[in-house]
């Protein structure tokens, strides 16, 4: 890539039972795959909880959407009908009626943890996968260890990070610069922290704003 020496640095708002979150995890994915620059895409997972004050124990997906959103069930069963179909689109395939809602704050801890290790994006990536096609409660400590352990983490050490909120800090951390940087909603992509993109948007958008973010490196330079 010509620029400077630095890597592009793309960071990513979003919660792990977030539909639209995981559907804009692979449209960007499939936009930075053409991206001829992608080798110095330096990508960064940051936390957000959008429902922060959700119990740890797990309920089916469509019962909480009833009775947490107030829809009715046939709406319930609709909008994740909708949202299977759009993320097979993206080659994501969606099991919402095997989904078990919860409490993300652990997850998030194990995407901090991961990340020390260097396996940020297949923790976020295996996490996603868990809850949205493989029905795990990833509100549950021993799944997650589970699922850390299965990445190469140390399943003692994990247990006892989360036992202890070790990296609690810096899930809080996450959102409170969320907060400060006006983000309501995700997901939201921030790129070289000049250009923002929410939403699942199209691979399209991805690309013009990693191409834009390449061109005005190169343009520094001239």
């Amino acid at each position: 890539m010509d620029g400077s020496g630095d890597p592009i640095q793309v960071e990513i708002w979003s919660d792990l039972i977030c539909p639209w979150c995981y559907l804009g995890k692979r449209r960007f994915e499939h936009a930075l795959a053409r991206f001829p620059g992608r080798d110095q895409v330096d990508v960064r997972w940051r936390s957000f909880e959008l429902e922060p004050r959700s119990p740890v124990e797990p309920v089916d997906l469509a019962a909480g959407l009833v009775t947490r959103f107030g829809m009715t069930a046939d709406e319930a069963v609709e909008r994740n009908r909708h949202m299977t179909e759009l993320a097979a689109a993206d080659g994501l395939a969606y099991r919402l009626d095997i989904a078990r809602l919860g409490n993300t704050f652990d997850a998030h801890h194990i995407t901090h943890l991961a990340e020390a290790e260097g396996l940020q994006g297949a923790a976020v990536e295996r996490l996603f996968a868990a809850y949205f096609c493989e029905g795990r409660a990833i509100s549950d400590r021993a799944t997650l260890v589970d699922i850390a352990g299965g990445l190469g983490l140390d399943r003692d050490d994990v247990a006892a990070a989360l036992a202890s909120d070790l990296l609690a800090p810096e899930v809080r951390a996450d959102e409170r610069e969320a907060s400060e940087l006006g983000i309501h909603a995700v997901p939201f992509f921030v790129v070289d922290r000049r250009y923002a993109i929410a939403g699942a948007q199209p691979q399209e958008l991805f690309q013009q704003g990693l191409e834009r973010a390449l061109a005005d490196r190169q343009n520094a330079l001239t």
